[in-house]
């Protein structure tokens, strides 16, 4: 895949369920235009295990079991946002996850983080990957790896030669508890609920863009692209 290394390509934040492809998309877009994919988990990981001030706030919290507010978490957001290497741009991953994350990072964009940054270019570009329930839940409780090599395949679309068994391998194929069927429909459910407010966020912007993630990988990719080609034509 080319890569466009002289471009600016601005802040990216993909929306879509469990499910959805946004994995293997942000992998595309980060090897296409080198930027990083910036994740609230690696942030927050970061910090505590080099005990920066936010970071042991932070570990305090989690030691009791509760959740890391947004007051801990935005600072962290900032300063990492405001290195060297998201300067061109980057991907968000698990962020924004709320309407008041979206509307908080729109107001840290708008305040100039990026050093002399063009208008156009500091606000994001949300893409949000469209996908039929019922095709999520054949990609989702259809996958199967290998314990031995790592090979991720699907019974419904890219089954392995022999039923539930590697081809490389010839090991018994495993299903992740997370893929299973009784724990992926609350997953779906809770995306629902807690994203739509994103996307209704975003949509009275109008800076949202959706994209058919129904197509095949390549066809989603290539629109993804497109979409980024046409902010900068």
């Amino acid at each position: 895949m080319a890569q466009e290394i002289s471009r600016d390509i601005g802040p990216v934040v993909l929306l879509g369920p469990p499910g959805a492809g946004k994995g293997t998309q942000a992998k595309r877009i980060m090897e296409k235009y080198l930027i990083p994919q910036i994740s609230t988990g690696d942030i927050l990981r970061y910090n505590v295990a080099q005990a920066t001030e936010l970071g042991l706030k932070a570990k305090a919290v989690m030691a009791r079991g509760e959740l890391v507010s947004d007051d801990l978490m935005y600072p962290m957001v900032r300063q990492r946002l405001s290195q060297p290497d998201c300067k061109r741009g980057y991907i968000l991953d698990g962020f924004p996850r709320t309407a008041a994350q979206a509307q908080w990072l729109d107001v840290l964009l708008e305040d100039k983080l990026f050093e002399n940054p063009r208008p156009t270019q500091s606000w994001p570009i949300v893409i949000c990957l469209d996908v039929d329930y019922n095709e999520l839940l054949l990609r989702i409780t259809g996958r199967r790896s290998c314990p031995t090599c790592g090979r991720i395949y699907n019974v419904h679309f890219q089954p392995p030669r022999n039923d539930e068994v590697c081809d490389l391998d010839g090991t018994k194929l495993v299903t992740r508890n997370d893929d299973r069927l009784e724990v992926i429909q609350p997953r779906l459910k809770a995306y629902q609920e807690q994203t739509a407010p994103v996307v209704d966020y975003y949509q009275r912007t109008g800076r949202l863009v959706w994209v058919n993630g129904d197509l095949p990988m390549d066809e989603v990719t290539g629109q993804i692209f497109r979409i980024l080609e046409a902010r900068h034509s």
